[in-house]
């Protein structure tokens, strides 16, 4: 479309493209990678460019590893490769500067010898960047490959793939505090036995004449991944380009800074007999906050995927379907999702997830199915998979199945097998592994179905209501304009435009301490969710207790209690203070400190909080039960935001946040 009036053909842009070609019985050509790529030129409109047309928000293909192609090259530049699985190779983002350049390629030495490992070489990756845009072209790297050798004592495969993925992450953090000034020019794009990421601040179309080795002959795989994107929550650039290690995202996790703040809590409880302590403490803390959503998502699978899991596992334990409350799914799958709650929150989306671990490549739609994607199959066993239909030109004629990825669906391609496995089957194998059924029928505790306590608080007169408001607060207008319509008319606390009192910062009367805290931003889904009638994909349910280390699977870590909303009643809550099975037990601590005017009364009681809070976890207790119930004219009550997120906190430097659960009984909280 030509421009013309207010129409500027610079701001048709959708959602980032994702897509897929690979061959069912794992046949290598170099045909897949030009297919792949012309792909993701037809996906260029679902990309993004600034205001050079020219420095797009990135673009990148992942292909198995061109052993024939490295063989010969790596002859030409002074070292030999072994047989293709013996070795891997780091796609490096190397610093222009010559002298940092080889500092990195010391430390790189030195690292590897540190972990028993041989470098092999190193090789310059082939780029033309003519046509690349001047801000792109400012911050572009040096790239590099480096050809790691298998030990003798590390079996090919997974084991050497999990060698691989500490050592990547042990130069990552040896150069980023070794060689001065680096951090923002040393990035490993991918390090493998088996694939290898191309990738840059590019556009789609600029792909393949950037990376001109993609189009030599001896370049072959069975499978080219491919990702155009559009930078929504972070800045373009050459490192937060897709696709990562494993996956390529369309979408967003909104629910990210919930995601990183639960893994930052439960690090510290990790063990898995898969790592050494030594290389757990390397990995750690597993997740670059710095980076994009998806970089974020693509770290948490990797480690997921090396402690032990397969990839679709992984994927449906981060990303599952809508299981609560789904009584038409079978009672296999929702004792796995169940199970795998109480260790893991959703990393919710919109989002379709094209992911691959060099043997088997599929992708998977989150529970809302906002995000398209659709595939076909053709006679001469080609598989592509895209977020739009009519990206590759087909003989319609030889297309034996067309389809698309319904809400949290899963489409796996098995090039090891050679077929095709369907949802059912990925699932059906996934969710057999374990026992999870009968391990939460013996261990998980259900609130609703404990006995009634002995003794119940039975409510409040008036006065005593009147004077708890005062304490507390409350003022005319959140009784009239917010408790009332809640609890008579069962209305949302939303107010419209117009609020004219200040910032609780720039007050001269006392705040609700929550009055100080604002939303960072407004995040909405595209397009948006009804609650009531997206009812399926809505759940409040939770649990409290241990959480367990998430590295492993055993059947205590389901030992805990599941509650269908985060809001008890106080029958529900002296349930919860009562529960005693003798591995499983609870603990009150009080929250307040007394009002006697002395300087600094309070930050003392919030640190005897957290101390006899620590005490309460090393004895064993799974619940705290934060209250000020027992508040009297002596006491004032710790603000219970204040209380929690100390506790909170304090527990996470002590690494015992995972192994309790938090509830609050407070007066200030409505």
């Amino acid at each position: 479309m030509n421009e013309q009036g207010l129409y500027d053909q610079r701001f048709e842009h959708d959602a980032c493209g994702i897509g897929f070609v690979a061959h069912v019985k794992g046949r290598k050509s170099q045909q897949i990678i030009s297919d792949a790529i012309t792909i993701l030129e037809n996906l260029d409109h679902r990309g993004a460019c600034g205001a050079e047309i020219n420095t797009g928000d990135g673009a990148g293909i992942m292909i198995q590893i061109p052993h024939e192609f490295f063989y010969d090259e790596c002859l030409k530049v002074g070292f030999s490769l072994t047989q293709s699985g013996d070795y891997g190779v780091g796609m490096l983002f190397l610093p222009k500067d010559i002298k940092a350049r080889e500092e990195c390629r010391e430390v790189i030495y030195r690292a590897a010898e540190k972990l028993n490992l041989e470098v092999l070489g190193f090789r310059k990756v082939l780029t033309n960047s003519d046509g690349i845009g001047e801000t792109a072209l400012s911050v572009e790297p040096e790239m590099e490959q480096v050809f790691v050798a298998r030990p003798y004592a590390i079996s090919a495969g997974a084991d050497f793939e999990r060698k691989l993925y500490v050592f990547k992450n042990y130069l990552t953090k040896t150069i980023n505090n070794t060689v001065k000034g680096i951090k923002a020019d040393f990035y490993i794009a991918s390090f493998s036995s088996r694939t290898i990421v191309y990738k840059g601040q590019l556009t789609s179309m600029q792909l393949r004449t950037y990376f001109t080795e993609l189009a030599d002959k001896r370049v072959v795989s069975a499978f080219g991944l491919i990702h155009s994107r559009f930078a929504t929550n972070t800045f373009p650039s050459w490192r937060l380009a897709q696709p990562f290690r494993y996956i390529a995202h369309n979408g967003e996790i909104n629910t990210l800074q919930g995601n990183l703040n639960w893994f930052r809590a439960s690090v510290k409880s990790f063990a898995s007999s898969y790592f050494t302590p030594e290389e757990l403490n390397i990995l750690l803390p597993v997740i670059d906050e710095t980076q994009s959503d998806s970089g974020c998502l693509d770290n948490i699978v990797e480690l997921l995927l090396h402690a032990g899991r397969s990839l679709p596992h992984v994927l449906m334990m981060l990303i599952p379907e809508a299981w609560d409350g789904n009584e038409d799914m079978d009672e296999l799958k929702t004792a796995f999702y169940k199970f795998h709650a109480t260790l893991m929150e959703p990393w919710d989306g919109p989002a379709a997830i094209a992911f691959t671990d060099g043997n088997l490549i599929g992708a998977t739609l989150d529970r809302n199915g906002l995000r398209p994607s659709r595939y076909a199959i053709t006679e001469d066993d080609r598989v592509i998979m895209a977020s739009e239909a009519g990206v590759l030109a087909l003989d319609q004629s030889k297309i034996i199945e067309k389809g698309r990825l319904t809400p949290g669906k899963m489409f796996v391609v098995d090039m090891e097998q050679g077929r095709i496995i369907s949802d059912d089957e990925i699932k059906q194998t996934v969710c057999s592994r374990r026992p999870y059924a009968d391990w939460l029928n013996q261990y998980q505790i259900r609130l609703e179905e404990l006995s009634d306590p002995r003794v119940v608080f039975s409510g409040l007169s008036e006065e005593s209501i009147f004077r708890y408001q005062q304490v507390f607060g409350y003022t005319r207008e959140d009784i009239d304009l917010v408790l009332k319509p809640m609890a008579l008319e069962a209305k949302e606390p939303i107010g419209s435009m117009g609020t004219d009192i200040p910032l609780a910062i720039l007050s001269q009367k006392p705040q609700h301490l929550s009055s100080y805290f604002k939303q960072l931003f407004a995040q909405v889904t595209n397009p948006p969710i009804d609650p009531i009638r997206e009812k399926v994909v809505m759940s409040l349910a939770g649990f409290m207790g241990n959480n367990g280390n998430l590295l492993e699977e055993n059947a205590m870590q389901c030992h805990c209690v599941g509650i269908k909303h985060p809001i008890l009643t106080n029958l529900e809550l002296e349930k919860v203070r009562s529960i005693d099975t003798g591995v499983f037990q609870s603990k009150t601590l009080q929250t307040y400190f007394r009002a006697s005017g002395e300087p600094g009364a309070m930050a003392k009681a919030l640190e005897r909080l957290c101390r006899y809070a620590v005490d309460a976890v090393e004895d064993g207790f799974q619940v705290l039960v934060l209250s000020d119930r027992a508040l009297d004219s002596e006491h004032a009550a710790i603000p219970s935001l204040l209380a929690v997120s100390a506790v909170h906190h304090h527990l996470i430097r002590k690494g015992h946040r995972g192994a309790v659960g938090l509830v609050v009984e407070a007066g200030d909280v409505w």
